[in-house]
């Protein structure tokens, strides 16, 4: 098969990192356009541990030229501006991965949440993608909305579950994240002072993740899904774990279901213990456990939130898009210790 010339906007941040990691050994994409905001530099610079391995240019966002040397655009931009860029790629007739939000929900929830949507036409056709919960929808479309990290792993957990669950009940989610999740830029909310020997709950019950979880959970079952979302930061790096809490309505066993709704799902893996988030980290697993007390479900969800939670799964809906074996260019050794 040819190779597909392939680019990334965005390129600085932890994301943009682990797309460049990926696609440079990628057996059929071709990393030949890397872009942030400055320009001037090369990936290396930005990235020091690239330091011989991608020295490639790194120039000032042009979706004009992108759109002359590429076939498919991944998007690890800001909200807004990513709108901004895939508006001028799509009407080039360009593939557009977007890693932000600015696809992911309907028009009256994104904007109750982040700003005015600029781009309703190609909101209204973009694709929504968690592969073992929505198949090869991502296939031969132009755009895929990359889901957000919490939702990831808390839809990955509470998925199975949607029929056997009492919906009127309340369904909470415990979401724990590395502090990568708050991205490259400094603030004093992630100063290690701030993070170390620390524990922060953040925007709890009004996480913008919530109205996603609840609209991508509510399409899965036809249903009306409410959740009661608390994420909170937690003294590491890199990682997340999602742990759902609803009512059961069937006597059914939860670690069964979960392997059965999963079978033939290979970056989905059972354990048979809750999941530390080290096994999945540097990789696109989603490693998942789920047990009972009573009509008390229990479910959860370990992730690598730069990972399963951003890039990996976006190199995932590429391949797919493309018509490619989906584990192309995906890193299936954790990193560990």
């Amino acid at each position: 098969m040819k190779a597909i010339n392939v680019g990334i906007i965005g390129v600085s941040g932890y994301t943009g990192l682990e797309l460049v990691k990926m696609l440079i050994s990628h057996p059929i994409f071709n990393l030949v356009y890397c872009a942030n905001t400055e320009g001037e530099t090369t990936v290396s610079a930005l990235h020091p541990s690239l330091l011989g391995v991608c020295d490639l240019s790194v120039e000032k966002v042009d979706s004009e030229r992108a759109a002359q040397l590429c076939e498919l655009i991944f998007l690890a931009l800001p909200h807004k501006t990513a709108m901004q860029s895939a508006k001028v790629l799509l009407e080039r007739g360009i593939k557009v991965v977007d890693l932000s939000a600015d696809y992911r929900l309907n028009q009256e929830n994104y904007e109750a949440f982040y700003c005015e949507h600029e781009d309703i036409e190609n909101l209204s056709h973009a694709i929504y993608s968690i592969p073992e919960l929505h198949g090869e929808i991502a296939k031969n479309s132009r755009l895929i909305a990359n889901p957000g990290c919490h939702v990831t792993a808390s839809l990955i957990a509470l998925a199975p579950f949607l029929d056997h669950i009492d919906l009127s009940s309340p369904i909470f989610i415990d979401s724990k994240t590395g502090v990568s999740g708050a991205g490259k830029s400094p603030s004093s909310a992630v100063h290690y002072v701030s993070v170390n020997d620390n524990i922060n709950c953040y925007n709890i019950i009004k996480h913008r993740h919530a109205t996603e979880i609840e609209q991508h959970a509510s399409a899965l079952c036809s249903n009306d899904v409410k959740v009661t979302f608390v994420p909170s930061l937690v003294p590491m790096t890199r990682g997340m774990l999602a742990c759902v809490y609803a009512t059961l309505k069937t006597d059914c066993d939860p670690l069964a279901l979960m392997e059965a709704f999963y079978t033939n799902k290979p970056f989905v893996r059972l354990r048979n213990a809750p999941p530390h988030t080290k096994m999945t980290s540097g990789t696109n697993f989603a490693d998942v456990y789920a047990t009972r007390h009573g009509n008390a479900l229990v479910a959860m969800c370990a992730i690598d939130n730069l990972m399963r939670g951003a890039s990996s799964q976006a190199l995932v809906n590429a391949n797919i898009m493309m018509g490619l074996d989906e584990a192309l260019g995906i890193p299936l050794i954790s990193y560990v210790p």
